[in-house]
Order: C-alpha cells, then structure tokens, then sequence
C-alpha cells in the first residue's frame, strides 16, 4: 500500500515569497513532504489569519511573521483562537518562522529565525517537520556546524547525495549530528564480505524478508531505499565497490574509506561469512563445517536464502579441495533445493545430476 506523502502549508504576505520559496524548496530535498506554496501566498481581501484558518487543511502549518504579514498592533484576542486554540482543538501542527526584526507574540511556539535564511534554521525548521512532537521536548542548543561536518550536512542531509570521508570516525560524528535529518541510518561494515552478505545484513536492518538471488535482492532494496530519506554509511575498504550502495532518490550514502564502528555487531551469521572470506580459512576444516552448518539454519530462518546459497557454494568449494564427499552431497543437496525454490530449474537439474553421480553415496556390489 502506498504511503501518503505529508503537506505544509506555508501562510506568507507576496513580499515574503522568496523566503517562503527557498524554505519549501530545502523542505523538499530533504523531507518526503508536499509544500502548498502558490496556496500559502495571502491574497487580497485575506490576512495572516484567515489563510492559517485556510492552512488547517494540511498536516502540518507554517506561518511566516513579517512586517508585510503582520499589523503593527494585534492583541492577543485577535490570534489567539486562529493560532492556539482552533489548531489545539483539531490536533494541527503549527510552527512560526520570523522573516526580519517584526515582533510576533512571544508565546507562539515553536519558532524559527530565518531572517537572511540560515543554514541552521532551515535544519531546526526541517527537523521540525520530520518530527513535530520533538520540538516539545527542550533540547540544549547546539553550535552551527563548521568545517567538514558542515559541508558533509549540505551534502547529505539538505539533500540526496553520496560522499566519502577518509575515515569512520567523521562518519560517526556526522551521524551523532545529523541523525535526526534522516528517516534511518544504516551502517554496513565491509570486513571481507560480499555484496550479497552485506546486502543481507541491509535487508535486517531496514526489516526486509529476502528470498530471491542476489540481484533481484538487491534491485528489491535498491527500490526501497531511493524512496526513503535514509542514511547508508559503508564502512572499510573490501571487495565491494561502496557505489553498489548509492542508491540514489532520496536515500544518501557516506563511504568511510577506513576504519570501523565502534560496536561491532553481534550478528554470528557475520561471524560465519567472515570465516569463510578468508582465502585461505584460518579455522579447522571440522569447525568451519560446524559453522557452515550453523549459517545455514541461521540464514534459512531469517529468510536471508541468498546468503544460504553463498555460504553453501563457498562450502562445496572447500569440500572439494578436502575431498569430502559428504560435505560435498550435503552443500550440493542444499544448493538444489534453493535453485528449485528460485525457479532456476535447469541449473537445480544439473547440480542434482553431478550430485547423484559424483557425491552421493553409491551401494557397493559384491561378486
């Protein structure tokens, strides 16, 4: 089912129309929002108040103060049902935004300064967006970002985009800042593994079930992805190309080209793939066939198949230099009903045929 996209209605006087533009446009690269700006400009015979009466309509409503917008007296009982009491009854967010030294009335909060229309604003404003309730909470002012964490927050947090830093440790301390700029953030460690582990490992992440191959895997999270404002961060330097996971739209991806998070996950499917990326495995052959064991049923339960049939090839592939005929039937057993459940037929056939003929246990004739 297709999720509704949320509306602003900005309320401004047609002297206040670029600022209202430039916030609708950063509003839009940076959020899943809908902004109503040729509604919000206050037309003759309106004022202020009767187009935030007008707004109400939206799920969200942003009035600009100005001095073209506001009378120079206005007492309290003259706004106070249009911007408390009437958006309190019917449950509508409002927020404030001053466009220049006016004198809007103290109480009416949240509000933002956005005279000469500051970066900083603009973030507190869109976080606002993202999360009304948030600006209930009091939080403890921050200074305006500089420097690298600066140009990083233009880069991919006003906007979709795709960047690479030197190491983790600026990663993470973007992501401490910018976290509420995104509807997610996701951070996949290299350390050896494959594209189809590590887009396994996306798939938990975000709570998607991935029962097809590797590509249709990743087409399926590519998909989902471009249409969701979420922060995938790629960490390490392996043998995948980090741009697998740009996936572009509104998504934004940060490559650390060194280091690693500070909590590493608990995974112990990770575990397992990293035990077999080695080249050649560090771990005894009955172990590493304990572990393979252990992925599979892992893997299969979580519904991660393409990681299941990975893990089983690179098996079979070792099996073969060990000259393990059981191993060699189990992996390949296990390999054909994947092929099977994928509908890849002709492939399942071939690998049975090689499986009954070469692996499986034959009975012995006696003359």
């Amino acid at each position: 089912m297709q999720t509704l996209i949320p509306t602003l209605f900005p309320c401004y006087a047609p002297a206040d129309r670029p600022i209202a533009e430039a916030v609708a446009a950063y509003l839009e690269r940076g959020t899943n929002l809908r902004v109503f700006l040729d509604e919000g400009d206050i037309q003759p015979g309106e004022n202020l108040l009767s187009k935030a009466r007008d707004a109400r309509q939206a799920d969200l409503v942003v009035v600009f103060f100005s001095r073209d917008s506001m009378p120079s007296r206005w007492a309290r009982a003259q706004w106070e049902d249009a911007l408390v009491n009437e958006p309190e009854a019917e449950g509508v967010k409002l927020a404030f935004v001053r466009c220049d030294d006016c004198n809007p009335p103290a109480v009416l909060k949240p509000r933002f300064e956005l005279a000469g229309v500051p970066l900083k604003s603009l973030r507190d404003l869109k976080r606002w967006v993202r999360d009304p309730e948030s600006a209930l909470i009091p939080v403890a002012p921050k200074p305006p970002l500089e420097g690298e964490l600066e140009i990083l927050a233009i880069a991919l947090a006003d906007r979709p985009g795709v960047e690479t830093v030197p190491d983790f440790s600026l990663a993470a301390k973007f992501i401490e800042e910018c976290r509420r700029d995104f509807d997610g953030v996701f951070v996949l460690e290299q350390d050896g593994r494959s594209a189809t582990a590590l887009a396994g490992d996306l798939g938990m992440q975000i709570g998607m079930t991935l029962l097809d191959d590797a590509e249709i895997n990743h087409d399926r999270i590519r998909q989902f992805c471009a249409t969701r404002r979420f922060l995938i961060v790629v960490a390490g330097i392996g043998p995948v190309d980090p741009q697998e996971f740009a996936f572009g739209g509104r998504c934004s991806t940060l490559i650390a080209m060194a280091g690693a998070p500070a909590e590493t996950s608990s995974d112990p499917i990770r575990a397992i793939q990293r035990a077999f990326s080695c080249s050649p495995p560090t771990v005894e052959w009955q172990d590493l066939c304990s572990m393979a064991r252990t992925g599979r049923r892992l893997t299969r339960d979580q519904g991660r198949i393409a990681e299941c049939y990975e893990l089983m090839e690179r098996w079979h592939a070792l099996a073969e230099q060990h000259e393990d005929r059981k191993v060699l039937d189990e992996s390949a057993r296990e390999m054909v009903w994947i092929l099977e459940a994928w509908g890849r037929d002709h492939e399942a056939l071939a690998l049975h045929q090689r499986r009954a003929t070469e692996f499986d246990d034959q009975m012995h004739l006696l003359f």
